[in-house]
């Protein structure tokens, strides 16, 4: 039942996207996004949490995001579409399903820019010319009026960058992520040769004084996850690449692990670097707690000053580089909801150099919006986190699907045990979602309800001329899933109830077979075999052919 592979659908814009990235640019946009602005605080946030545990924290936090990873590594060399990760749910479950995790992924997507500018202006603190930019308010660091407009300057820049062909701003975020990707390994290095002090893993209150619960809290409120969070980009850029179905899985995969072994390194050296004072007798309660810039801070007092020099920069290019890939990818995403028919049809429209610009514009405008609830780093990185893994939880349970329907779909990459891991990725993901706490996930449900008014208005209006079917049906299990998720973390420890419902380990154990049950009946009722075949040849065949 496939569409003619040489006619457009009527009514959407020629894609007019260009395959130019090589594996190198693949891997550096996922890269790119691993190192941000998570790198300089993250190891400072998990040793107060977990102690020196927080090295365990981070290679579970690490596992986790590696098993959600190999699932997109599959999904991407089979159907590389740009915008992936918006798309796969759609071509298993029909219009309701594959609104919702577009919006899911859009909206990671498009608040990590200026999650990063946030990052920038803060960072800056350090030079007596940006001191007027933010105040400290509650104990954060927020934006002042004049922080504000420099912030959406700085969004402008990253912006206008995007404007560039793909060629081209995948040369300048592969410069860029050298840079970042060499200067922590830099930092690994000259800290392990200046200063090592073993002593450091059993002083204080002990190597894991907050047991389990400090472990995990460590995975999902000190950072970690935010930081391991971005491999996806390869997927989203997947319409530009030029040889996708080799490139994309080895760059997923490639990407995560050169990721994980970076972050768990630099939590060794930071803390084997620290001076004796700047350990109490708690971890929770030691002086490092109070560095604003832990690794420069650091090097000064063990005097490496030109090392810090470089980190002080750094702390300006790292957070820049993923901002710009972040940037890019938001505009993919959108554009990949245009071509399903979620969103307005003026989001396919591209420029000369095959950029959609569209989704340029309203990544900057939404960006800059942010600004104004979320004036802090700490405010806006809770959100993005459950967002983000919100939006990995798609690709299991289409992973699952496509399995079942289309066994004998071509598959570049083939994910071995492929039959459990996808259940153990959908249930990982949800645990995830859970060690976030009630905090944080009770802000998604307001942009989930926003996203929904959206993708309905688009369809009330008729904005776009396609209308994909609903199929009530295949996503029957969506609305329980969402809610039930959302009365699992608040009657869990990690809610706002004194006495909860499900304590530690239990509510893991709930969360578990909670997601087993949802993960079973949504692929009961998925799509048929020939449905799923159909919209896949009505979207991938015609944009693999048309993309120059």
């Amino acid at each position: 039942m496939a569409v003619s592979e040489k006619a457009p659908i009527p009514g959407t814009h020629k894609p007019g996207l260009k395959r130019e990235i090589g594996f190198i640019g693949l891997i550096w946009a996922s890269e790119g996004s691993i190192i941000g602005s998570g790198w300089l605080f993250g190891a400072q946030g998990a040793l107060a949490a977990a102690g020196p545990a927080a090295i365990i924290s981070w290679a579970i936090g690490g596992v986790a995001i590696l098993i959600l990873a190999l699932v997109h590594a599959e999904l991407g060399g089979m159907y590389p579409v740009s915008g992936g990760t918006a798309r796969f749910p759609h071509y298993a479950y029909g219009g309701a399903a594959g609104a919702s995790f577009g919006w899911f992924s859009w909206l990671q997507a498009a608040t990590v820019a200026p999650i990063e500018v946030l990052a920038m202006i803060t960072y800056g603190q350090h030079y007596s010319w940006a001191h007027g930019w933010e105040k400290i308010k509650g104990g954060e660091h927020v934006l002042t009026g004049s922080g504000i407009a420099v912030a959406v300057g700085l969004m402008a820049v990253i912006t206008a960058i995007n404007f560039l062909s793909i060629r081209l701003l995948a040369r300048t975020n592969s410069a860029a992520t050298w840079w970042k990707v060499g200067v922590p390994l830099l930092t690994i290095f000259v800290f392990a040769i200046a200063t090592f002090h073993s002593g450091n893993f059993t002083a204080a209150d002990g190597f894991n004084p907050y047991g389990a619960k400090g472990i995990l809290s460590a995975v999902s409120t000190s950072g970690i996850i935010f930081a391991l969070l971005g491999f996806e980009q390869a997927d989203q850029l997947a319409g530009e690449s030029a040889h996708p179905k080799r490139d994309i899985p080895r760059a997923v995969i490639g990407s995560i692990i050169l990721g994980i072994i970076i972050y768990i390194l630099l939590q060794v050296v930071f803390l084997a670097a620290l001076p004796a004072n700047q350990i109490g007798h708690t971890w929770a309660d030691s002086a490092f707690n109070a560095l604003s810039g832990p690794f420069a801070q650091v090097a000064t007092l063990i005097s490496l000053g030109w090392l810090a020099t470089i980190l002080y920069l750094d702390a300006v290019i790292s957070p820049g580089g993923t901002g710009l890939i972040y940037i890019t990818g938001s505009s993919r995403v959108s554009y990949g909801l245009s071509r399903n028919g979620y969103v307005p049809s003026a989001f396919e429209k591209t420029n000369g150099r095959g950029v959609p610009w569209v989704g340029l514009i309203t990544a900057f405008v939404i960006g800059c919006i942010c600004f104004l609830p979320f004036p802090s780093w700490r405010s806006l990185v809770g959100l993005i986190t459950s967002a983000s893994v919100l939006m990995y939880a798609g690709a299991p349970l289409s992973f699952g699907v496509f399995r079942n329907r289309l066994p004998d779909a071509h598959r570049p990459y083939r994910l071995p045990g492929g039959s459990w891991m996808s259940p153990l990725a959908f249930c990982v993901a949800n645990l995830l979602i859970l060690w976030s706490g009630w905090t944080t996930d009770w802000k998604l449900g307001v942009a989930i309800l926003i996203g929904y008014v959206i993708l309905v208005a688009n369809r009330v209006f008729k904005m776009n001329p396609i209308t994909p079917e609903l199929d009530l049906h295949a996503a029957q299990w969506l609305p329980a899933y969402l809610v039930g998720m959302g009365l699992i973390v608040y009657l869990s420890d990690f809610g706002p109830l004194k006495h909860p419902w499900f304590p530690l380990w239990w509510d893991m154990v709930v969360t578990a077979g909670f997601s087993l049950v949802i993960y079973y009946w949504a692929m009961a009722v998925a799509l048929p075999a020939e449905k799923i075949q159909h919209m896949i040849d009505q979207v991938v065949i015609p944009e693999e052919e048309e993309i120059l």
